[in-house]
């Protein structure tokens, strides 16, 4: 059986926090189009090694492989911003700096899914996803 969450992106991130604090380099989890999408910002930004997917339909999952094997994971800190409860919005000049330009923030904008570096040179706004560090 398995449980419905209420919060997919928070379940991903706890589920990736969790393999790295148990040195496992990947992680699997029930598919979705957004988790699939916010892995692959934290792949093109050079947090995880590669996101992938496996099977069809229903039984589709996301597999993550968080760092190559032998290697140590890239990912210091990872918190969810906007949460379903207390959603987290920020306008194209209020979209924070993580740990002085070293981290990212993911943000959820009109034109996709990208980082806060790229929301902000085209000058859009949107939800706060996660934050890397």
């Amino acid at each position: 059986m398995t449980m419905i969450a209420t919060d997919p992106i928070a379940d991903m991130l706890t589920r990736i926090r969790n393999a790295i604090g148990a040195n496992k380099n990947e992680v699997s989890m029930p598919y979705s189009k957004v988790k699939a999408t916010v892995a692959q910002v934290l792949v093109d930004s050079g947090f995880l090694a590669k996101v992938s997917s496996e099977g069809e339909g229903v039984n589709r999952n996301l597999v993550i492989t968080i760092h190559a094997e032998g290697t140590n994971a890239v990912i210091t800190e990872i918190d969810r911003l906007s949460k379903p409860g207390r959603r987290v919005y920020a306008k194209a000049d209020e979209i924070p700096t993580v740990k002085r330009g070293r981290g990212i923030i993911v943000i959820s904008t009109s034109k996709g899914v990208m980082t806060g570096q790229q929301a902000k040179a085209q000058r859009l706004g949107g939800e706060l996803i996660c934050q890397v560090y």
